[in-house]
């Protein structure tokens, strides 16, 4: 059973409910959580509040040392982080130790801003962090670095569905002084009375667009950092090198078995090219190892929950019924008799305009595909979907890649590589009153209708793409 934080103390939760965390590949249960109620966001925010005064007058260098101390120990217990958030997450194990690495990163970087005297954001506020399922540790980890630079206080709540490396983290944090972070854990009751309690000043959320109307409404008039879905468009040029592109893509796709929200979404080939493009993907994506994420082989592990599975395999469905044909996979299945929330690696083509996969974001390992008569018409109709967040095109002529970054609403734009391995450049969109790029710790206001671009120095393949037996490992400790 593991505690809360509250006041430099791991206490248990007032009123002794509780939530089981399983691994969603097998099932089978890793540990139980508190279920908090509003008397412990209380007693958490109450905290947060009485310690702000003391740590904002922490001179910045001392911060900076704290940080760099906690980086360490992240450093330290490295692959005893990576391992459980790979059992509660589903991530291949090597997507966890990248995870672990951004972490150490963030650290790294905010305590270098705070040395130099410039903290990220004024202090000012006691912060409310409500972290994502898909990168739960990552997510927590980018907004407890740049508060600490800053002088500003915090209370964290993890995703219900995968709390358990949070914690750890948060136990990474034992360096601080008392009340300057919190962690509860719970699910929708304690987010709603953490966002609403009248002593937080600041709400940070990262998630899908309807809780995020629902964050906003709960916030009553708080300043509030939102960063939520959208299906953005990676368009795939007839001069394209698809030796490069086609796994690129494959790779952005599926990452985190889907569960990416800065990744293309729905992809726009042009026709000339669209044949090839699709026999190509159809062999790079059926090859693919879905399996326990903890083997070394697997390059896709399962999806959070029996409801994401479900709602992926609806919109897989619906998707049919609005005419895509369906080119691999398309259902839930159990690789290796496995139990988990799997969801079949799977391609849809002749995706209609204004059909699902281009007005509902789909987070799952599902890749949707276009035809176009040209990257003008690729352009028209990425206008017209629900985008913001990560889009990108593969071409080789810079005025084609120049007119689409100009012509096209995202808050990022890749060219040429459909995602960074860079975990700590700006995150953050523009479509859902996206005003803060998470990760790279920037000011709301110099950020706020900026976009941020990616350019490859070379279109040729990344070596942190599938397949990932060898990454694996290597996370692992192996040869």
């Amino acid at each position: 059973m593991y505690q809360i934080l509250i006041d430099g103390a791991w206490v248990h939760a007032q009123g002794g409910a509780t939530r089981a965390v399983t691994n969603p590949a097998t099932l089978e249960p890793i540990d139980t959580v508190a279920e908090c109620g509003p008397v412990d966001v209380a007693r958490a925010v109450v905290a947060a509040h009485a310690a702000r005064p003391g740590w904002q007058n922490v001179p910045a260098p001392d911060r900076a040392a704290l940080l760099r101390e906690i980086g360490g120990r992240i450093h330290d217990r490295g692959r005893d982080l990576a391992r459980l958030l790979t059992r509660e997450t589903g991530k291949p194990l090597c997507e966890s130790s990248d995870c672990v690495h951004a972490v150490v990163a963030m650290f790294s970087t905010c305590a270098a801003g705070a040395s130099a005297g410039s903290p990220h954001r004024q202090p000012g506020a006691v912060v409310a962090v409500i972290a994502p399922f898909n990168f739960p540790m990552l997510f927590m980890a980018c907004a407890i670095a740049p508060a600490i630079a800053a002088g500003d206080t915090l209370v964290c709540k993890p995703p219900p569905e995968n709390p358990l490396s949070s914690l750890m983290l948060a136990r990474a944090c034992d360096a601080l002084p008392p009340g300057v972070l919190n962690v509860i854990t719970g699910g929708a009751e304690a987010g709603h009375a953490l966002i609403g309690y009248s002593g937080v000043g600041r709400v940070m959320f990262t998630g899908s667009a309807a809780a995020g109307r629902k964050i906003a409404a709960a916030a009553q008039g708080k300043p509030i950092d939102l960063e939520l879905g959208s299906v953005d468009a990676f368009i795939v040029c007839k001069d394209a090198d698809l030796e490069v592109a086609v796994p690129g893509i494959a790779w952005a796709r599926l990452l985190n078995a889907g569960q990416v929200c800065t990744s293309g979404k729905h992809i726009y080939v042009e026709r000339s090219i669209a044949a090839e493009f699709m026999e190509r993907i159809h062999q790079c994506v059926g090859f693919l190892d879905v399996d326990d994420p903890m083997k070394p082989a697997t390059d896709l592990g399962p999806l959070v929950s029996l409801d994401a599975a479900r709602r992926v395999e609806d919109q897989v469905g619906r998707a049919l019924r609005e005419g895509a044909k369906l080119i691999l996979g398309g259902r839930r299945f159990r690789p290796s008799g496995l139990p988990g929330h799997f969801f079949q690696p799977t391609i849809l083509s002749d995706v209609r305009p204004g059909s699902v996969p281009t007005r509902e974001e789909i987070l799952g390992p599902v890749i949707t595909i276009t035809p176009v008569i040209d990257a003008a018409e690729a352009l028209r109709l990425a206008r017209g979907s629900a985008s913001g967040c990560g889009a990108g095109i593969y071409t080789s002529d810079p005025e084609a890649a120049l007119l689409a970054v100009e012509s096209l609403e995202s808050g990022m734009f890749r060219i040429n590589d459909p995602a960074s391995a860079n975990a700590l450049g700006p995150f953050g969109g523009m479509r859902h009153r996206g005003l803060l790029r998470i990760l790279g710790g920037a000011d709301v206001e110099g950020f706020e209708r900026s976009k941020y671009l990616e350019v490859a120095e070379a279109m040729e393949r990344k070596p942190w793409w599938f397949p990932y037996g060898a990454r694996n490992r290597r996370a692992a400790g192996g040869a």
